[in-house]
Order: structure tokens, then sequence, then C-alpha cells
């Protein structure tokens, strides 16, 4: 009878000790599992004294990228942590900034929106600007500035969209939206938008 005693306590110590570790074990995967997925970001830096220093990562993906002409001197500035935005500044040359608009020039139409029932575009009062798409990895110099935005976002290149170059005259808009896809047409070309970023020519 002892012996019973003896054997179903420490079946019950190691059922315990096994149980502590796969929670622990399980509680480690979420917790990573939430910073992969942003849930939890960096701290925000109220101090305006002493900025964050993104300098290493800009520096490693300057390196890394060759382009089109000379860029000035590239800092990133951090405009806010939660919701995430910076400002890369000279991300682009002059050079790749005239190169751009003459690829896409030529090929200027009035932007449309998707409709969302129907995946088609559609002509939209909502969106008065004209633009195009230059498909993805159209040329090596397409590649490299693609390269270079996927170093900055830390979202590889393959993950996102062809360049989309849009003009404004004066009076013309898109009213604010969100860029992520409400709708199963625009997710199924692609997944869903995890960052947007806006280039100046």
């Amino acid at each position: 009878m002892a012996k019973l005693r003896h054997s179903r306590f420490q079946a019950r110590k190691w059922s315990t000790l096994m149980l502590v570790l796969f929670m622990l074990f399980m509680l480690t995967i979420v917790l990573l599992m939430l910073l992969a997925f942003g849930v939890f970001s960096l701290p925000i830096n109220n101090d305006e004294s002493s900025p964050i220093d993104l300098s290493y990562f800009r520096r490693a993906a300057t390196e890394r990228s060759e382009g089109l002409g000379k860029r000035g001197d590239q800092w990133t500035e951090v405009l806010s942590w939660e919701p995430r935005a910076f400002v890369y500044h000279n991300f682009l040359s002059k050079e790749e900034c005239e190169y751009l608009i003459s690829l896409a020039k030529p090929h200027m139409v009035k932007s449309t929106v998707v409709d969302s029932e129907t995946g088609k575009s559609k002509d939209s009062r909502v969106r008065t600007s004209s633009g195009t798409f230059l498909r993805r990895g159209r040329d090596k110099i397409i590649k490299t500035i693609e390269k270079r935005i996927a170093d900055y976002t830390f979202i590889p290149a393959d993950h996102g969209e062809g360049l989309q170059v849009l003009h404004y005259e004066a009076g013309q808009k898109y009213e604010p939206h969100y860029d992520y896809f409400v709708d199963e047409f625009n997710t199924k070309n692609g997944g869903q938008r995890m960052a947007t970023m806006l280039m100046y020519l």
C-alpha cells in the first residue's frame, strides 16, 4: 500500500511539473507571436533631446544598395512609434525620381478605386488624381529601389506590390482612407498590406 501511495504522489508531482513547463512554453510562444505581429512595440520616447538612433539600420540599408545617381545625406526621423511613422530623408536620388517620372508619365490615367463587391476598378469622386503602376522588378533600377524599400521596412521585396506613381494637380485629392483591405478581392491578390511607403518625387 505504501508503494502505491508513493508512486501516485510521484505521478502527481511529475504531471504537475509537466503542466507548469507546458504552460511556460505556451506563454513563451504567445509572447513571441505578439512581438512578431507588432502588438508589443518599442517604448515611446517622449524625451525630444535624445531621439532613438536608427542610423545603424539606415547605414546598413544604404551600404547594401547602389541605385541611380548620388543621394544626399540620409537620416531617419522618427515621427511616431504608435502608430509607427518615419521619414527617411534622401531615400531616392534626384536621378531616381526623374527616372520614375519618365517611366510613368506616358502611361498616366485617371486614378480609380477597387469596388469591394466586384473587385473591379471603378471611377470615384474620393480619388481625383492620375496614376500608373510600374511592374514589380521591371528593371535593375526598379529592383534596386524595391530592395531599398525592403531593407528599410524589414519586409521582403517579393512581399511588396509594384510601385504606383501618382500625380496630383492643384485641388486634386484622395480622401482620407485606410491602406489595409476590407474586401476579399484585394487580399486574394497578394494578401493584406502590412505597411505603406510614400516617396515624394
